[in-house]
């Protein structure tokens, strides 16, 4: 029986930079009844509080949730209010390199964007994010420029040449996020690991971008069962399904108790 939860964010619990909707939201809080979940994503705190935070009810369930961002380089859990266990951050030195690398990558790629909306490059502490169109752009945009990845990954190559020191990787539908080596969603897995006693073998990887170079893919490589969904409706669905499970399971449980 998994014991443990754990998604990715933009793309598959909602939509890039977007808030739950009323429906997971929903699903999410029967989800929170029943098993610990926990949720990895490239956004910083303020959009955890933003996105997910603000759309579930504030009630025991939430000892149940565990909240990683900047792709598992922080880590919060809630003990009446929401505590930072700990926060892997870059150096001054690491962040001008980085920055600078992001621009000299983004001109050798040869990609001209007419139009942004807000910074295409964020510094959250411990994580460097690229966004082609800016943080702000609308999700219609976002969809558009680059649905194969096949422009990230000409950028992720240049950036793998001119920083091989750091981590590079490809999340949500704009972006390129930066964190320090071995500081990504698979440190993210050992960390719940770790932190909430649950083995790597009881826990499920749900995310959109599970493929090489994608920002969920080392958690896949960590050797967590990982189920790759289209889209937050898919997500619906497949959370539907483990709600399912872990009642028939649990009612199977109580039934050879009794007798």
């Amino acid at each position: 029986m998994k014991k443990l939860i754990v998604f990715d964010l933009d793309g598959t619990l909602a939509e890039s930079k977007a808030s739950l909707d009323a429906e997971m939201a929903t699903l999410l809080s029967t989800l929170l009844g029943i098993v610990k979940v926990a949720v990895i994503s490239g956004g910083d705190w303020p959009q955890f509080e933003k996105q997910v935070l603000s759309n579930l009810p504030h009630d025991e369930r939430l000892k149940n949730l565990s909240l990683l961002p900047t792709c598992g380089t922080k880590f919060y859990r809630y003990a009446g209010d929401w505590v930072k266990i700990y926060s892997e951050d870059f150096i001054a030195d690491e962040k001008t390199k980085i920055i600078g690398s992001l621009k000299q990558a983004l001109e050798a790629a040869g990609f001209k964007v007419e139009k942004v909306w807000g910074e295409t490059i964020e510094d959250r502490g411990s994580q460097i994010t690229f966004s082609a169109l800016g943080q702000q752009a609308p999700i219609e945009q976002k969809k558009k420029w680059d649905p194969d990845f096949t422009k990230r990954k000409k950028i992720k190559e240049f950036l793998d040449k001119l920083m091989p020191e750091f981590s590079v990787r490809l999340g949500g539908t704009t972006s390129v996020d930066v964190t320090k080596p071995g500081i990504d969603k698979a440190y993210g897995i050992r960390k719940l690991r770790d932190t909430l006693g649950i083995a790597i073998q009881e826990m499920i990887f749900v995310g959109d971008a599970l493929f090489p170079g994608g920002n969920d893919y080392p958690a896949k490589e960590a050797g967590v069962a990982s189920i790759r969904v289209r889209d937050p409706n898919e997500s619906k669905r497949v959370i539907e399904t483990i709600v399912a499970c872990l009642d028939r399971v649990s009612h199977t449980k109580s039934v050879e108790e009794e007798s």
